[in-house]
């Protein structure tokens, strides 16, 4: 008996020991901001972790220490698999994204979880099937924070106070709005903002709260204008790309999708929303001026900037899309997640 019992133990731990391991999937992740800027540690990052945590370890996420390409460059890195995980700004490359604009006009809210839920929904429903983003693995769409004023000279009361400045500007529809508000934009990635502000090249900046700490501007800018429900918010995509998200297992395939949409477009307005109350303490820490817009500049620039949606809703009208109706719903549905629903 103590024979059968030591050779069942023996079989036991060879067919243990004979078990293949699990198999175990790496991705690139890149971030073109700092480590510490909360596009990177407090949406990335935390959604890396999210990722690995349910597929339980199989897949698992190299964080690149520096980007391997410009900004405007990540949508075709991540397409041509130079990095497997990553987001961008659709601003960045002109031309290229034109329904995504419908996040980047002003006066939308002052919640980017708000905002973001909601354009993810409206993705979901009007702009997935038009396929801006071919080539990629969308995992979310998603907006920053409200866009404020912040000058390194004078503050910006008026309308009239931004004539003939020069505003560092992301690209999209604030480039529009920069030009109609009598400003000259200068458009250059987030990143190479501080050397354009301490070089006099630009006067200013238009950013959401967060930004002014988040990339070190707080010992150039003196002036800070929030505008109550954003001059303009910025679209965001963050991606995968869709030959790694293929090959994945179905299980993984699975447990990126719960984590992906509207799950994390939360995530990342909550983040922004975080972030931005974090900033607009930090600016205030370090004795810039803050006011807030008063109603006739808000009156004012809605009706210079007015034009510039409208072009947009005779542009898509090409693709069968009516606009209009497209914004009253998001609108509408930014103020239903707002509400909690």
């Amino acid at each position: 008996m103590r024979t059968l019992t030591l050779f069942a133990t023996a079989a036991l731990v060879g067919t243990l020991t004979a078990a293949p391991a699990r198999a175990q999937t790496t991705l690139t992740a890149s971030s073109w901001v700092p480590p510490k800027h909360p596009l990177t540690e407090n949406i990335l990052v935390a959604w890396t972790k999210e990722v690995e945590q349910a597929t339980q370890g199989r897949l698992k996420f190299n964080v690149l220490p520096k980007a391997p390409v410009a900004p405007p460059q990540t949508f075709d890195a991540v397409k041509d698999g130079v990095i497997d995980v990553s987001f961008t700004v659709q601003g960045y490359t002109p031309g290229r994204f034109v329904l995504t604009k419908m996040t980047e006009f002003g006066f939308l809210g002052d919640s980017a979880e708000s905002i973001s839920v909601a354009y993810q929904r409206m993705h979901e429903k009007h702009l997935a099937k038009h396929d801006e983003h071919k080539g990629v693995k969308v995992i979310a769409v998603f907006s920053h924070g409200p866009g404020h004023m912040y000058s390194i000279k004078s503050p910006i009361v008026s309308v009239a106070d931004l004539a003939n400045m020069k505003i560092r500007v992301g690209g999209g529809v604030v480039n529009d709005y920069t030009k109609a508000l009598g400003a000259s934009p200068l458009l250059k990635p987030a990143s190479e903002s501080f050397q354009m502000l301490q070089s006099g090249v630009a006067d200013g900046i238009f950013f959401p709260g967060e930004s002014i700490s988040g990339f070190k501007l707080t010992s150039l800018i003196k002036h800070a204008t929030l505008v109550p429900g954003g001059l303009y918010n910025t679209s965001f995509v963050m991606m995968m790309n869709e030959a790694k998200y293929n090959a994945l297992p179905a299980a993984d395939k699975a447990a990126i999708d719960k984590l992906s949409g509207e799950h994390f477009a939360r995530l990342a307005g909550k983040a922004w929303d975080a972030a931005d109350a974090a900033g607009i303490d930090a600016m205030k820490a370090a004795g810039i001026e803050i006011r807030k817009a008063n109603d006739t500049f808000i009156n004012d620039a809605k009706s210079k900037v007015a034009p510039v949606e409208q072009a947009w809703v005779e542009q898509i009208k090409a693709k069968g899309i009516d606009g209009s109706a497209v914004m009253k719903e998001f609108r509408a549905e930014i103020a239903k997640v707002a509400a909690g629903k």
